[in-house]
């Protein structure tokens, strides 16, 4: 099946320790020079107000954004290919950040990113990662929903759709199995203004030129023709 392609370094600077005072005619030693602390950018995620995750230095001189889709298998395979290499290699040391920003187009992306959006800035990258993962599994399982259940889904609100197709997926069970309650993810789904948020921030990629995922911009500049980590990383390396 073919699916649709919509989808400083922070240097701290170290005091200088004061040395004793000498004898007038004794020079004052100078301390020892010590190596600046690095900060991990890679640990860094915060919500943006697009309705997306960044991961990174806010500040980085290249800013990458990834419109995605979590139901999308070109955005699986490049989450696959480029994730660890993007993190390790370009957003840790504070020159690139990484901001995901969710993109609905399949009948199952509005529920899971219900739930990614929901449980915050310290799950979504690594709930992301493992839905990516298994998303063959979750997506397959909806495979084997009767007829009669998917009409009976597809008659239902938004709202309820999405909680409908996440639990036959099974994406709830993972988010259980990774220690979210279930009470929480009940929460989560029926959180209808977020919902509506999400339903925004499609509109207001499809308005930037988003067509398919995954689409990347780079510091403010739609990148066309570019759908893969190896298009995409000579651009990350030149500098825009």
């Amino acid at each position: 099946m073919k699916y649709p392609r919509l989808l400083m370094l922070l240097a701290f600077a170290l005091p200088a320790a004061l040395g004793a005072a000498s004898p007038a005619k004794t020079p004052a030693r100078k301390p020892a020079a010590r190596p600046a602390a690095t900060q991990d950018w890679s640990k860094r995620v915060a919500a943006t107000p697009q309705g997306g995750f960044r991961m990174g230095n806010p500040n980085a001189p290249l800013k990458l954004v990834e419109f995605g889709s979590i139901s999308c298998p070109h955005c699986a395979e490049f989450n696959e290919r480029a994730g660890g290499t993007l993190r390790s290699k370009y957003v840790r040391s504070g020159r690139v950040s990484w901001e995901y920003r969710p993109v609905m187009i399949f009948p199952t992306d509005p529920g899971v990113f219900l739930l990614l959006s929901c449980l915050g800035p310290g799950s979504f990258f690594p709930t992301t990662d493992q839905l990516y993962a298994q998303q063959h599994q979750w997506v397959g399982k909806l495979q084997d929903v009767s007829q009669e259940e998917q009409q009976r889904i597809q008659g239902l609100p938004m709202k309820e759709q999405a909680a409908a197709l996440v639990r036959a997926a099974g994406v709830d069970k993972i988010l259980i199995e990774r220690g979210v309650p279930a009470a929480r993810i009940d929460t989560c789904l029926a959180d209808e203004p977020r919902l509506v948020r999400l339903v925004d921030g499609t509109r207001a990629a499809g308005a930037l030129g988003v067509t398919g995922t995954p689409t990347f911009m780079l510091n403010g500049k739609i990148l066309k023709g570019v759908y893969g980590w190896e298009a995409l990383e000579p651009r990350l390396r030149q500098g825009g």
